[in-house]
Protein backbone atom coordinates (compact mmCIF):
# COMPACT_ATOMS: atom_id res chain seq x y z
CA UNK A 1 0.00 0.00 0.00
CA UNK A 2 1.36 3.39 -0.99
CA UNK A 3 2.29 5.88 1.73
CA UNK A 4 0.14 8.95 1.10
CA UNK A 5 2.19 11.96 0.08
CA UNK A 6 5.54 10.13 0.36
CA UNK A 7 5.69 8.18 -2.94
CA UNK A 8 6.62 5.03 -1.03
CA UNK A 9 4.85 1.73 -1.56
CA UNK A 10 5.32 -1.95 -0.83
CA UNK A 11 5.66 -4.10 -3.93
CA UNK A 12 4.19 -7.56 -4.46
CA UNK A 13 7.68 -9.06 -4.25
CA UNK A 14 7.98 -7.79 -0.66
CA UNK A 15 10.40 -4.94 -1.36
CA UNK A 16 9.66 -1.27 -0.69
CA UNK A 17 9.85 1.19 -3.61
CA UNK A 18 10.35 4.93 -3.37
CA UNK A 19 9.88 7.32 -6.31
CA UNK A 20 11.52 10.72 -6.77
CA UNK A 21 11.51 13.28 -9.57
CA UNK A 22 14.61 14.46 -11.49
CA UNK A 23 15.16 16.56 -14.59
CA UNK A 24 16.11 14.53 -17.68
CA UNK A 25 18.27 16.66 -19.98
CA UNK A 26 17.75 14.34 -22.97
CA UNK A 27 13.96 14.53 -22.70
CA UNK A 28 13.88 18.12 -21.51
CA UNK A 29 11.40 17.41 -18.74
CA UNK A 30 11.05 15.93 -15.27
CA UNK A 31 10.88 12.16 -14.94
CA UNK A 32 10.36 9.80 -12.02
CA UNK A 33 12.95 7.31 -10.89
CA UNK A 34 12.73 4.56 -8.31
CA UNK A 35 14.91 3.22 -5.56
CA UNK A 36 14.33 0.14 -3.44
CA UNK A 37 14.93 -1.30 0.00
CA UNK A 38 13.95 -4.14 2.28
CA UNK A 39 12.10 -1.87 4.74
CA UNK A 40 10.01 1.30 4.62
CA UNK A 41 12.52 3.10 6.87
CA UNK A 42 15.42 2.20 4.57
CA UNK A 43 13.66 3.59 1.48
CA UNK A 44 12.58 6.73 3.31
CA UNK A 45 16.17 7.40 4.38
CA UNK A 46 17.43 6.89 0.81
CA UNK A 47 14.82 9.27 -0.57
CA UNK A 48 15.80 11.86 2.01
CA UNK A 49 19.45 11.61 1.03
CA UNK A 50 18.77 11.88 -2.69
CA UNK A 51 16.30 14.76 -2.39
CA UNK A 52 18.66 16.62 -0.03
CA UNK A 53 21.55 16.25 -2.47
CA UNK A 54 23.68 14.53 0.17
CA UNK A 55 24.34 11.56 -2.09
CA UNK A 56 23.72 10.49 -5.67
CA UNK A 57 21.26 7.80 -6.77
CA UNK A 58 24.13 5.67 -8.06
CA UNK A 59 25.44 5.47 -4.48
CA UNK A 60 22.38 3.55 -3.28
CA UNK A 61 21.57 1.31 -6.23
CA UNK A 62 18.11 2.53 -7.22
CA UNK A 63 18.04 0.84 -10.62
CA UNK A 64 18.27 -2.85 -9.81
CA UNK A 65 16.93 -2.49 -6.29
CA UNK A 66 20.17 -3.87 -4.90
CA UNK A 67 21.76 -2.25 -1.90
CA UNK A 68 25.27 -1.16 -2.86
CA UNK A 69 26.08 0.44 0.51
CA UNK A 70 25.28 -0.38 4.09
CA UNK A 71 22.68 2.32 4.83
CA UNK A 72 23.43 2.18 8.52
CA UNK A 73 27.08 3.12 7.98
CA UNK A 74 26.65 5.34 4.91
CA UNK A 75 29.22 8.18 5.00
CA UNK A 76 28.09 11.81 5.04
CA UNK A 77 30.00 14.96 4.08
CA UNK A 78 32.89 15.34 6.51
CA UNK A 79 32.05 12.05 8.18
CA UNK A 80 29.11 13.67 10.01
CA UNK A 81 25.76 12.04 10.79
CA UNK A 82 22.31 13.52 10.28
CA UNK A 83 19.73 13.65 13.04
CA UNK A 84 17.31 11.75 10.77
CA UNK A 85 19.76 8.89 10.22
CA UNK A 86 20.44 8.46 13.93
CA UNK A 87 16.71 8.73 14.68
CA UNK A 88 15.72 5.99 12.20
CA UNK A 89 18.36 3.62 13.59
CA UNK A 90 17.37 4.43 17.17
CA UNK A 91 13.71 3.69 16.41
CA UNK A 92 14.67 0.31 14.95
CA UNK A 93 16.47 -0.47 18.20
CA UNK A 94 13.51 0.71 20.31
CA UNK A 95 11.15 -1.48 18.30
CA UNK A 96 13.31 -4.53 18.99
CA UNK A 97 13.98 -3.89 22.68
CA UNK A 98 10.90 -2.09 24.07
CA UNK A 99 7.15 -2.67 24.16
CA UNK A 100 5.40 -1.87 20.89
CA UNK A 101 3.29 0.77 22.64
CA UNK A 102 6.50 2.55 23.69
CA UNK A 103 7.86 2.39 20.14
CA UNK A 104 4.57 3.70 18.74
CA UNK A 105 4.62 6.69 21.10
CA UNK A 106 8.26 7.56 20.35
CA UNK A 107 7.72 7.11 16.61
CA UNK A 108 4.69 9.42 16.64
CA UNK A 109 6.53 12.10 18.62
CA UNK A 110 9.50 11.93 16.27
CA UNK A 111 7.44 12.00 13.03
CA UNK A 112 5.22 14.84 14.27
CA UNK A 113 7.65 17.14 16.08
CA UNK A 114 11.23 16.29 15.14
CA UNK A 115 11.61 14.67 11.72
CA UNK A 116 10.97 17.73 9.59
CA UNK A 117 12.39 20.24 12.06
CA UNK A 118 15.65 18.55 13.14
CA UNK A 119 16.00 15.78 10.54
CA UNK A 120 18.42 17.66 8.20
CA UNK A 121 20.64 18.81 11.09
CA UNK A 122 24.19 17.49 11.33
CA UNK A 123 24.92 15.95 14.72
CA UNK A 124 28.06 17.44 16.24
CA UNK A 125 29.00 19.60 19.21
CA UNK A 126 29.49 22.58 16.87
CA UNK A 127 26.14 22.18 15.09
CA UNK A 128 24.12 21.31 18.23
CA UNK A 129 22.95 24.92 18.94
CA UNK A 130 21.45 25.10 15.46
CA UNK A 131 19.61 21.83 15.99
CA UNK A 132 18.38 22.90 19.43
CA UNK A 133 17.16 26.23 18.04
CA UNK A 134 14.99 24.49 15.42
CA UNK A 135 13.43 22.23 18.03
CA UNK A 136 12.71 25.12 20.43
CA UNK A 137 11.30 27.21 17.59
CA UNK A 138 8.85 24.40 16.77
CA UNK A 139 7.85 23.99 20.42
CA UNK A 140 7.11 27.70 20.80
CA UNK A 141 5.10 27.97 17.58
CA UNK A 142 2.97 24.91 18.30
CA UNK A 143 2.20 26.01 21.88
CA UNK A 144 2.42 22.41 23.03
CA UNK A 145 1.44 21.34 26.51
CA UNK A 146 4.14 20.94 29.13
CA UNK A 147 3.70 17.16 28.98
CA UNK A 148 4.17 17.05 25.21
CA UNK A 149 7.19 19.38 25.36
CA UNK A 150 8.71 17.02 27.88
CA UNK A 151 8.06 14.06 25.55
CA UNK A 152 9.61 15.84 22.55
CA UNK A 153 12.76 16.77 24.50
CA UNK A 154 12.96 13.26 25.96
CA UNK A 155 12.84 11.64 22.50
CA UNK A 156 15.35 14.15 21.11
CA UNK A 157 17.79 13.46 23.95
CA UNK A 158 17.50 9.71 23.50
CA UNK A 159 18.40 10.15 19.85
CA UNK A 160 21.36 12.33 20.85
CA UNK A 161 22.52 9.69 23.37
CA UNK A 162 22.26 7.04 20.67
CA UNK A 163 24.27 9.13 18.20
CA UNK A 164 26.91 9.98 20.82
CA UNK A 165 27.40 6.32 21.62
CA UNK A 166 27.36 5.05 18.04
CA UNK A 167 29.09 7.90 16.23
CA UNK A 168 30.83 9.88 19.01
CA UNK A 169 28.82 12.94 17.97
CA UNK A 170 29.42 14.71 21.32
CA UNK A 171 26.03 16.44 21.28
CA UNK A 172 25.18 17.93 24.71
CA UNK A 173 21.92 17.35 26.55
CA UNK A 174 18.88 19.30 25.37
CA UNK A 175 17.36 21.11 28.34
CA UNK A 176 13.61 21.62 28.16
CA UNK A 177 12.59 25.30 28.32
CA UNK A 178 10.65 26.28 31.46
CA UNK A 179 6.89 25.95 31.06
CA UNK A 180 4.37 27.74 33.24
CA UNK A 181 1.36 25.52 32.80
CA UNK A 182 -1.45 25.00 35.26
CA UNK A 183 -2.15 21.34 35.73
CA UNK A 184 -5.68 20.36 34.82
CA UNK A 185 -7.39 18.47 37.62
CA UNK A 186 -9.60 15.51 36.78
CA UNK A 187 -13.16 16.22 38.00
CA UNK A 188 -14.05 13.36 40.35
CA UNK A 189 -17.63 12.38 41.08
CA UNK A 190 -19.06 13.96 44.22
CA UNK A 191 -20.92 11.89 46.80
CA UNK A 192 -24.25 13.13 45.41
CA UNK A 193 -23.23 12.27 41.84
CA UNK A 194 -22.02 8.83 42.88
CA UNK A 195 -25.39 8.20 44.54
CA UNK A 196 -27.24 9.13 41.34
CA UNK A 197 -24.87 7.04 39.24
CA UNK A 198 -25.27 3.93 41.38
CA UNK A 199 -29.05 4.34 41.43
CA UNK A 200 -29.15 4.53 37.64
CA UNK A 201 -26.88 1.50 37.16
CA UNK A 202 -28.73 -0.75 39.63
CA UNK A 203 -32.12 0.20 38.14
CA UNK A 204 -31.22 -1.70 34.97
CA UNK A 205 -27.94 -3.52 35.52
CA UNK A 206 -26.14 -4.63 32.33
CA UNK A 207 -22.49 -5.55 31.53
CA UNK A 208 -21.52 -1.92 30.89
CA UNK A 209 -23.00 -0.83 34.20
CA UNK A 210 -21.15 -3.70 35.88
CA UNK A 211 -17.92 -2.48 34.25
CA UNK A 212 -18.44 1.00 35.72
CA UNK A 213 -19.10 -0.51 39.16
CA UNK A 214 -15.93 -2.62 38.92
CA UNK A 215 -13.84 0.48 38.21
CA UNK A 216 -15.41 2.32 41.14
CA UNK A 217 -14.47 -0.66 43.35
CA UNK A 218 -10.93 -1.29 42.02
CA UNK A 219 -9.59 1.82 40.22
CA UNK A 220 -8.78 -0.15 37.06
CA UNK A 221 -7.53 1.75 34.03
CA UNK A 222 -9.80 1.65 30.97
CA UNK A 223 -7.41 -0.56 28.98
CA UNK A 224 -7.04 -2.97 31.90
CA UNK A 225 -10.82 -3.24 32.22
CA UNK A 226 -11.32 -3.92 28.50
CA UNK A 227 -8.61 -6.63 28.49
CA UNK A 228 -9.86 -8.40 31.63
CA UNK A 229 -10.33 -12.18 31.23
CA UNK A 230 -12.22 -14.59 33.44
CA UNK A 231 -8.94 -16.39 34.06
CA UNK A 232 -7.75 -13.20 35.79
CA UNK A 233 -10.51 -13.54 38.38
CA UNK A 234 -10.34 -15.83 41.41
CA UNK A 235 -13.89 -15.26 42.59
CA UNK A 236 -13.58 -17.92 45.29
CA UNK A 237 -10.82 -15.96 47.01
CA UNK A 238 -12.18 -12.65 45.69
CA UNK A 239 -8.97 -11.55 43.90
CA UNK A 240 -8.61 -9.77 40.56
CA UNK A 241 -5.20 -9.87 38.87
CA UNK A 242 -4.13 -7.35 36.22
CA UNK A 243 -2.12 -9.21 33.57
CA UNK A 244 -2.67 -7.17 30.39
CA UNK A 245 -4.10 -4.04 28.84
CA UNK A 246 -5.43 -2.98 25.44
CA UNK A 247 -4.93 0.26 23.56
CA UNK A 248 -5.18 1.63 20.06
CA UNK A 249 -1.77 1.98 18.45
CA UNK A 250 -0.51 3.19 15.09
CA UNK A 251 0.76 0.27 13.01
CA UNK A 252 2.47 0.98 9.69
CA UNK A 253 1.14 -0.87 6.67
CA UNK A 254 -2.38 -1.44 8.06
CA UNK A 255 -5.55 -0.38 6.29
CA UNK A 256 -6.75 1.53 9.35
CA UNK A 257 -4.86 4.33 11.09
CA UNK A 258 -4.82 2.48 14.40
CA UNK A 259 -5.17 -1.13 15.57
CA UNK A 260 -6.51 -2.40 18.90
CA UNK A 261 -3.60 -4.26 20.46
CA UNK A 262 -3.35 -6.34 23.63
CA UNK A 263 -0.09 -5.66 25.45
CA UNK A 264 1.58 -6.06 28.82
CA UNK A 265 0.42 -3.67 31.58
CA UNK A 266 1.69 -0.08 31.57
CA UNK A 267 4.59 -0.88 33.92
CA UNK A 268 5.84 -3.70 36.12
CA UNK A 269 4.02 -2.12 39.06
CA UNK A 270 0.80 -2.20 37.04
CA UNK A 271 0.87 -6.01 37.11
CA UNK A 272 -0.93 -6.38 40.43
CA UNK A 273 -3.58 -8.23 42.45
CA UNK A 274 -6.63 -6.39 43.82
CA UNK A 275 -8.99 -7.75 46.50
CA UNK A 276 -12.68 -7.71 45.59
CA UNK A 277 -15.59 -7.13 47.92
CA UNK A 278 -18.04 -10.00 48.36
CA UNK A 279 -20.75 -7.91 46.67
CA UNK A 280 -18.57 -7.19 43.63
CA UNK A 281 -17.51 -10.83 43.25
CA UNK A 282 -21.14 -11.95 43.44
CA UNK A 283 -22.20 -9.36 40.88
CA UNK A 284 -19.57 -10.44 38.34
CA UNK A 285 -20.68 -14.08 38.47
CA UNK A 286 -24.02 -13.04 36.99
CA UNK A 287 -22.32 -11.98 33.73
CA UNK A 288 -20.17 -15.08 33.14
CA UNK A 289 -21.10 -16.29 29.65
CA UNK A 290 -18.28 -18.79 29.33
CA UNK A 291 -16.40 -16.64 26.84
CA UNK A 292 -12.75 -15.57 27.49
CA UNK A 293 -13.15 -11.82 28.12
CA UNK A 294 -15.28 -10.54 30.98
CA UNK A 295 -16.76 -7.59 29.08
CA UNK A 296 -15.72 -8.23 25.49
CA UNK A 297 -16.75 -11.82 24.91
CA UNK A 298 -14.48 -13.50 22.37
CA UNK A 299 -12.15 -10.50 22.09
CA UNK A 300 -11.18 -7.47 24.20
CA UNK A 301 -13.80 -4.77 24.62
CA UNK A 302 -13.17 -1.73 22.43
CA UNK A 303 -12.20 1.17 24.80
CA UNK A 304 -14.06 3.66 22.63
CA UNK A 305 -17.23 1.60 23.06
CA UNK A 306 -16.84 1.68 26.84
CA UNK A 307 -16.23 5.44 26.77
CA UNK A 308 -19.42 5.91 24.73
CA UNK A 309 -21.47 3.70 27.04
CA UNK A 310 -20.15 5.54 30.10
CA UNK A 311 -21.25 8.89 28.64
CA UNK A 312 -24.71 7.40 28.00
CA UNK A 313 -24.93 6.24 31.62
CA UNK A 314 -23.87 9.69 32.87
CA UNK A 315 -26.48 11.36 30.69
CA UNK A 316 -29.18 9.02 31.96
CA UNK A 317 -28.05 9.79 35.52
CA UNK A 318 -28.26 13.57 34.87
CA UNK A 319 -24.54 13.96 35.59
CA UNK A 320 -22.20 16.26 33.64
CA UNK A 321 -20.01 14.44 31.13
CA UNK A 322 -16.69 13.06 32.42
CA UNK A 323 -13.90 11.01 30.96
CA UNK A 324 -13.87 7.36 32.00
CA UNK A 325 -10.60 8.00 33.85
CA UNK A 326 -12.60 10.03 36.39
CA UNK A 327 -13.76 6.71 37.89
CA UNK A 328 -10.16 5.84 38.78
CA UNK A 329 -9.67 9.22 40.46
CA UNK A 330 -13.00 8.85 42.27
CA UNK A 331 -11.95 5.43 43.59
CA UNK A 332 -8.65 6.86 44.88
CA UNK A 333 -10.38 9.78 46.60
CA UNK A 334 -12.98 7.51 48.21
CA UNK A 335 -10.23 5.24 49.55
CA UNK A 336 -8.33 8.12 51.19
CA UNK A 337 -11.47 9.63 52.67
CA UNK A 338 -12.33 6.24 54.17
CA UNK A 339 -8.95 6.02 55.91
CA UNK A 340 -6.89 3.83 53.56
CA UNK A 341 -3.14 4.41 53.87
CA UNK A 342 -1.50 5.89 50.77
CA UNK A 343 1.01 3.04 50.34
CA UNK A 344 -1.78 0.46 50.03
CA UNK A 345 -3.70 2.71 47.65
CA UNK A 346 -0.60 3.25 45.53
CA UNK A 347 -0.14 -0.50 45.10
CA UNK A 348 -3.83 -1.01 44.27
CA UNK A 349 -3.58 1.65 41.56
CA UNK A 350 -0.36 0.14 40.19
CA UNK A 351 1.79 3.23 40.76
CA UNK A 352 5.58 3.02 40.99
CA UNK A 353 5.75 5.84 43.55
CA UNK A 354 3.36 7.03 46.25
CA UNK A 355 4.07 10.62 45.13
CA UNK A 356 2.14 9.94 41.93
CA UNK A 357 -0.81 8.78 44.01
CA UNK A 358 -0.76 11.84 46.27
CA UNK A 359 -0.10 14.45 43.60
CA UNK A 360 -2.41 13.20 40.88
CA UNK A 361 -5.08 10.92 42.29
CA UNK A 362 -6.16 12.28 45.66
CA UNK A 363 -8.81 15.00 45.44
CA UNK A 364 -10.28 15.88 48.86
CA UNK A 365 -13.92 16.86 48.50
CA UNK A 366 -15.55 19.83 50.22
CA UNK A 367 -17.40 17.40 52.50
CA UNK A 368 -14.08 15.86 53.53
CA UNK A 369 -12.50 19.26 54.15
CA UNK A 370 -15.52 20.37 56.18
CA UNK A 371 -15.35 17.20 58.27
CA UNK A 372 -11.67 17.82 59.02
CA UNK A 373 -12.32 21.45 59.90
CA UNK A 374 -15.25 20.55 62.17
CA UNK A 375 -13.01 18.14 64.04
CA UNK A 376 -11.01 21.18 65.19
CA UNK A 377 -13.96 22.21 67.36
CA UNK A 378 -13.47 19.13 69.54
CA UNK A 379 -9.71 19.80 69.65
CA UNK A 380 -10.06 23.46 70.65
CA UNK A 381 -12.72 22.51 73.17
CA UNK A 382 -10.20 20.25 74.88
CA UNK A 383 -7.57 23.03 74.85
CA UNK A 384 -9.97 25.52 76.43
Amino acid sequence: MARHGENIRKRKDGRWEGRYKVFDENRGRGVYRSLYGKTYEEVKEKLFLVRSGLTGPDRIGENAGEKTDDTENMPYPGGAVLFSQAAEQWLVQVKKERKYSTFAKYDTVYRTHLERQAGPCVLSAEKAPECFAKIFDHLSKKELSGSMQKSVCCVANQIFYFANKKYSSNVPVLERPPVTEKKKSVPVLSRAEQKKLLGCIYSGLDPFGAAVLLCLHTGLRLGELCALKWEDLDLGNRILTVNRTVQRLTVKGCRTKTVLMETDPKSEGSRRSIPLTAEMAGLLVRFDTGRPYVFGGEKPLEPRTMQYRFRKILGKSKIDSRKFHALRHTFATNCVENGMDVKSLSELLGHSDVKITLNRYVHPTMDSKRKQMDSLSDFYGQVA
